[in-house]
Parts: C-alpha cells; sequence; structure tokens
C-alpha cells in the first residue's frame, strides 16, 4: 500500500443527511415531492448527473445550470450553519497514515468549492495530500476516473492505492480503477450493497494500518 484515497461525504464528514436535506429542500420550492428513499441511488454521483435526471423525471421547468447554482449555495449555507466534525475515527485514521508517510488523497463527487470548504471546515488541510473533484474528470462514479485522477495526483499506481468508499458507485468506481478498496458502513448514507468491497467495516476505528496492508499481501495457494 502507497496510498490510501478517501471518499468526502459519508466518510471524512457525515454529509449525506445535508444533501438530502438541501435536495428535498431544493425540490420543495420547485412543488415536486420524491418518495422516502428515491434520493438513495445518487448517493456517489455527480449533482449534474442528478439534476439532469430529476428535470427529465419530474418535468421541472427550469434551467439546469439555474437549479445547479441554487443547490450550490444552499449547500454551502446548510454546512456553515451546521456543527460539523470528522466522523468518528476519521482524524486519527488519517493521523495514524501521516505518521507513517502514507500520502493521502480525497475523490468525491461532490462540487469542488463544497470539497475545499469541508476540509477547512474540518481542518484536514495537514493529512489531505490531493483532492478531485468529479467536476475535474470526464466520468463520475461509478466510472473509476476520480481515482485514477486521485492516483496520477499522488504519483502513486492504482494497484498500489487503497480507497475507503461508503457508496454502491463509489466501491465499484474504485474497483474499476483497479484499487483495493473497503466500504465503511454508514447508516447515514443510505442502505448501500458494498459487496464487492476487499472489506467491509461499521467503524473507521476499526481500520487498521495491519488490516490495509494485508489487503496488499499476496495469498499463499500452495503448491
Amino acid at each position: 500500500m502507497k496510498a490510501v484515497i478517501f471518499d468526502m461525504d459519508g466518510v471524512l464528514i457525515d454529509s449525506e443527511p445535508l444533501h438530502v436535506l438541501s435536495d428535498r429542500t431544493l425540490l420543495n420550492t420547485l412543488n415536486v415531492v420524491v418518495p422516502e428513499n428515491h434520493l438513495d441511488k445518487y448517493v456517489g454521483v455527480t449533482n449534474p448527473v442528478m439534476w439532469k435526471e430529476l428535470i427529465s423525471e419530474f418535468n421541472i421547468q427550469k434551467d439546469l445550470d439555474e437549479i445547479l447554482n441554487a443547490h450550490l449555495s444552499l449547500k454551502l449555507k446548510l454546512l456553515k450553519k451546521g456543527n460539523f466534525v470528522p466522523i468518528a475515527g476519521a482524524s486519527e485514521l488519517l493521523q495514524l497514515l501521516y505518521s507513517h508517510n502514507i500520502p493521502v488523497g480525497v475523490a468525491s463527487s461532490s462540487p469542488a468549492i463544497f470539497i475545499k470548504e469541508v476540509i477547512k471546515l474540518l481542518r484536514l488541510e495537514k493529512y489531505i495530500k490531493v483532492w478531485v473533484s468529479a467536476e475535474n474528470v470526464k466520468g463520475s462514479k461509478p466510472k473509476p476516473d476520480v481515482f485514477l485522477k486521485a492516483a496520477e495526483l499522488l504519483q502513486v499506481i492504482p494497484e498500489k492505492c487503497l480507497a475507503i468508499e461508503d457508496s454502491t458507485n463509489g466501491v465499484a468506481s474504485a474497483k474499476s480503477a483497479g484499487m483495493k478498496c473497503i466500504g465503511y458502513r454508514n447508516i447515514n448514507s443510505g442502505n448501500h450493497d458494498l459487496s464487492k468491497a476487499d472489506l467491509i467495516l461499521d467503524k473507521l476505528s476499526a481500520i487498521t494500518l495491519l488490516e490495509m496492508e494485508s489487503l496488499f499481501r499476496s495469498r499463499d495457494t500452495g503448491r
């Protein structure tokens, strides 16, 4: 293992409830009501992709750019009003990696300005060497582009990177990039299929250096 790449929403910050609140608040202003778990499928998906589909599905008579600007403004406002801290175990895990000189990146579907604000708010600048938004690449999760770009910026081949993800789309993205992946089961991120991950855990505090490195060791298959 030469680098670790974190998803941000639902892994470093418990922001999925914020995203859902901003989504539903904006939809309400557009007189659109969606079923309870209707938005779960968009966890790990970029805002443009999500809103393009919602505009089509509910025949919303608004321009995509207008909606995206309003949505981002609302999310930043909610972020600044909220009392957000890193998810339990995240700071300790980042400190562990930092102390062992293992570089860390972030690969997120969120807009670049939102990623920047979260990292600043949580005071994680010291630990995160690079971060990539889906805005910076061609394909969004579940395509591998955002993870491949983060690995490129870290100057580490994907096969030597470990990804930590909380969504079906995120795990698929990391595995498609050729990375090992730990699936973090965050109850606030919805009920996601993480079965393609190499390891699934309910707590970030359960992730040890030994356990991470063990994912990269070749298994003895016998003679």
